[in-house]
């Protein structure tokens, strides 16, 4: 075979063919949805236990998926491989667990081979196929037709289309599970603590804003050079003007400063709050640091105040801040 044979024009075709076929596939899956589906769903709702979920081969792969997917919003589960179950695995099942068994053909031996001690031991099982009328089908309590016209694959071998749809219907199946639970976007943070998702959605302003002696901030009657000095003194890019009871009025920024040198104002003699932004862009300490993120976005603003439910200066913090803290 000589590698160097341009594929491209019939590879495009190909690919298109595979994404039309697979595209298809799951569409038709939203119309065989029935009271099939919700009573899965109320199995593992009413579940006291875990959900496992298993399969050989390419299903076990989809398996895994599914199981990592259910866990990681809200549905406690996780994967047996059917051939360890039936040397020693089974014993991690017990009879307050909800047991889903993937096999398109529905005939796969290995999980065939542990069915029947599934259900003495009184598991509920949820099996998903493509043929109703299989031996696993008509041994579960709760059939999920995964049934595909064809796969893919141009020698209709390999599974394709068929995983797809399995793991499409399994994704539908732990959204309606979180749903259901109203498994929200802190609870996902709780489960993604490591990743960006957890930063995002769990740090909050207060967690990375500067506070007490760091941030930088004038009384009202100060002159433009004291908010220069505090706004080099404190390296945030800015400082807030406060009144008596630091009730913020104003910021005034490295922008700021660039416009106000174009007019040749005395430094010593002008007045800050005269030259200063008015009621500027402010959040509060318990909103996310996301929030911010979005705001500076949403305003084209490189810094921010944080003030407090009376609008009393609390913290500042800029994009560096937002950086360091890896909230973007």
């Amino acid at each position: 075979m000589n590698k160097h044979i341009s594929a491209a024009p019939r590879a495009l075709d190909l690919a298109r063919e595979v994404l039309n076929i697979e595209a298809a596939a799951v569409q038709a899956l939203s119309t065989r949805l029935d009271e099939k589906f919700l009573h899965a769903l109320d199995l593992i709702l009413s579940c006291e236990g875990r959900v496992i979920v298993s399969g050989m081969g390419k299903s076990g792969h989809i398996a895994r998926k599914i199981a990592a997917t259910m866990a990681s919003t809200g549905t406690p589960a996780y994967f047996v491989h059917p051939g360890e179950a039936s040397h020693g695995d089974l014993g991690m099942i017990t009879d307050e667990d909800v047991i889903i068994a993937l096999s398109y053909s529905g005939e796969s031996q290995e999980l065939m081979t542990i069915v029947p001690v599934i259900k003495r031991q009184g598991a509920k099982l949820i099996s998903m196929t493509g043929n109703p009328k299989s031996s696993l089908a008509l041994a579960a309590d709760v059939h999920l037709d995964a049934h595909v016209d064809k796969e893919a694959c141009p020698m209709g071998l390999a599974p394709t289309t068929s995983t797809t749809a399995t793991l499409a219907l399994g994704d539908a199946l732990a959204m309606a599970l979180l749903d259901a639970k109203g498994f929200g976007k802190e609870d996902f943070a709780r489960s993604h603590p490591g990743g960006s998702l957890g930063r995002r959605l769990l740090t909050h302003v207060r967690d990375i804003m500067r506070s007490g002696e760091r941030v930088p901030m004038v009384r009202e009657n100060a002159m433009l050079g004291d908010a220069i000095l505090e706004i080099s003194k404190k390296g945030v890019g800015m400082t807030a003007i406060v009144d008596d009871q630091e009730r913020v009025l104003g910021i005034y920024t490295d922008g700021d400063l660039r416009r106000t040198l174009e007019k040749r104002l005395d430094f010593g003699t002008t007045p800050v709050r005269s030259v200063m932004s008015a009621n500027p862009r402010c959040i509060g300490p318990d909103n996310l640091a996301a929030e911010a993120v979005q705001m500076m976005e949403q305003y084209n603003i490189s810094q921010m105040l944080v003030v407090d439910e009376k609008n009393r200066l609390v913290g500042a913090l800029n994009m560096h801040d937002l950086l360091h803290a890896k909230v973007i």
